[in-house]
């Protein structure tokens, strides 16, 4: 027996990395401006999260944080097998860093209730801080395996292999726990027939939508205004530079000594020491 009865899948909306999103005054992404796309390391955690519930049992849950348009991702969990959503959209959340960001949703884990697993993507495309994750498993108080690239459950207990420099490290603690899933695991199964069926019905039928969409506020959550958005944020961004034209030309040295390729690519530089690897 598993023991698995609740799952929990963090995902979030970010600009798709095809489209020029720009910045606004402040240095903050303007998002309003972007195409929206599912982080692409979060359907990896969405696949994990799905594959517990085939192989273990269970109801998935995909949690999101952002404005309204970001149902969008929670349809696309619930399309490809998930059982509800819920998206946490409040103003005061705005600006956000990944200290406010993994306050509100921690805040949100207890509103939801007991979760046997937690599943987050490695690192998001916006920010590529890989700090919200573990963040949120420090504040819930649970053991965390990062960068995890395979797992199984055996007797209450999960079985992980993650990713570490220069190979791989076997682990198991006890659950709960909280997952972020490497993209060296499996990719995200297409949709089903079933799933896309239900996301056109759900689009057809406010009141049945909102049986399987549930969006909550701060307020909801008994989270803290003031350590959420821009007053919960201590990182700032001081200063930002759009990037000049990238590129260069590229002089390949080649055919001669290492002895020779050194001295030509230093200029002539006498080297005192030299050690072969």
């Amino acid at each position: 027996m598993s023991g698995i009865s609740d799952i929990l899948v963090l995902i979030k909306q970010v600009p798709d990395t095809s489209s020029k999103a720009g910045l606004n005054p402040d240095g903050t992404i303007d998002r309003a401006k972007a195409k929206r796309m599912l982080n692409p390391f979060d359907r990896y955690a969405l696949q994990a999260a799905l594959h517990v519930k085939k192989m273990y049992g269970g109801r998935v849950t995909a949690l999101t944080m952002g404005p309204p348009p970001a149902v969008e991702i929670l349809l696309e969990a619930i399309a490809h097998g998930a059982d509800q959503g819920y998206l946490l959209s409040d103003r005061r959340l705005a600006a956000s860093d990944t200290l406010a960001t993994a306050y509100a949703l921690h805040k949100c884990v207890l509103y939801l209730g007991k979760m046997d697993l937690i599943f987050t993507g490695l690192q998001t495309t916006d920010g590529d801080t890989a700090q919200v994750g573990p963040q949120i498993a420090e504040r819930l108080d649970l053991p965390q395996v990062t960068y995890c690239e395979d797992f199984s459950i055996e007797e209450g207990k999960l079985h992980a292999r993650r990713i570490v420099e220069g190979g791989h490290q076997d682990v198991i603690c006890n659950l709960p726990a909280l997952v972020t899933v490497a993209n060296a695991y499996h990719q995200l199964e297409y949709k089903t027939l079933r799933g896309a069926r239900l996301i056109q019905e759900l689009n057809r039928d406010e009141a049945l939508k909102n049986q399987y969409i549930h969006t909550i506020t701060l307020d909801d959550v008994s989270a803290d205004p003031e350590l959420c958005g821009l007053k919960g944020s201590p990182t700032i961004v001081a200063h930002t530079d759009k990037v000049g034209q990238i590129g260069g030309q590229c002089v390949m040295h080649q055919g001669k000594s290492i002895e020779a390729l050194v001295k030509e690519i230093t200029g002539g530089t006498q080297i005192k020491e030299f050690v072969r690897q």
